[in-house]
């Protein structure tokens, strides 16, 4: 049988440089500690080339948010895109079902997104996304657990190119880390932007 593994490396080595570039930033970037991620299998109808990178937002053993980032790459370039590079994020986490409730919750997430990119002083192109909330009310033998809500982010952007044709991949991943720390109650690691409305009243962690 076929190593997964040694197929993986051969499609790498068979990418583009722009893309293994940005792919190489990926790995290099440094994380603050609360985040565990790990690389993980990326979609293959999206683009010719795409890479994909899971985490969890961890306290102790209780894990406060997670979710997926994907870099898309297409060399000759994508219309819906405006460019060649793509990327693409899901975030989630619990939250309290009264503030689920907020009908100003959608565009406080959003923010955070957003500015999570402008405090790193990164600019992108055609971004769209959504954010859901959705609530879960537990019955018959499950009637004992507490009802529960969860915001989730559906996003995706395009990266400027830089030198090369290589995105600041590093920046875009520290920017979406940032979101995911918001997202899961933690205090900024570096003073930020004012602006951005953080949420308060957040559900307690879930056990691992």
């Amino acid at each position: 049988m076929d190593d997964p593994k040694e197929g993986e490396r051969d499609a790498m080595e068979a990418a583009p440089l722009p893309f293994r570039a940005a792919v190489d930033a990926l790995k290099a970037a440094r994380l603050r500690p609360q985040i565990e991620i790990e690389t993980t299998k990326p979609p293959r109808r999206l683009a010719p080339f795409a890479y994909a990178l899971e985490a969890t937002v961890v306290d102790g053993d209780e894990d406060l948010a997670d979710g997926r980032l994907i870099l898309l790459h297409d060399p000759a370039g994508h219309d819906a895109w405006q460019g060649s590079f793509r990327m693409v994020t899901l975030v989630r986490a619990e939250l309290e079902p009264e503030m689920a409730a907020d009908p100003l919750l959608p565009d406080v997430c959003w923010s955070w997104l957003t500015g999570a990119l402008q405090s790193r002083g990164l600019s992108c192109g055609e971004p769209s996304g959504t954010v859901t909330r959705a609530s879960s009310h537990y019955f018959g033998g499950l009637s004992e657990r507490p009802s529960a809500s969860q915001i989730e982010i559906r996003a995706s952007w395009t990266p400027r190119e830089g030198l090369g044709g290589v995105p600041d991949t590093a920046s875009h991943l520290a920017s979406w880390c940032d979101l995911l720390a918001q997202i899961a109650g933690l205090p900024p690691a570096a003073p930020g932007d004012a602006s951005i409305v953080t949420l308060p009243q957040r559900r307690g962690p879930q056990t691992r």
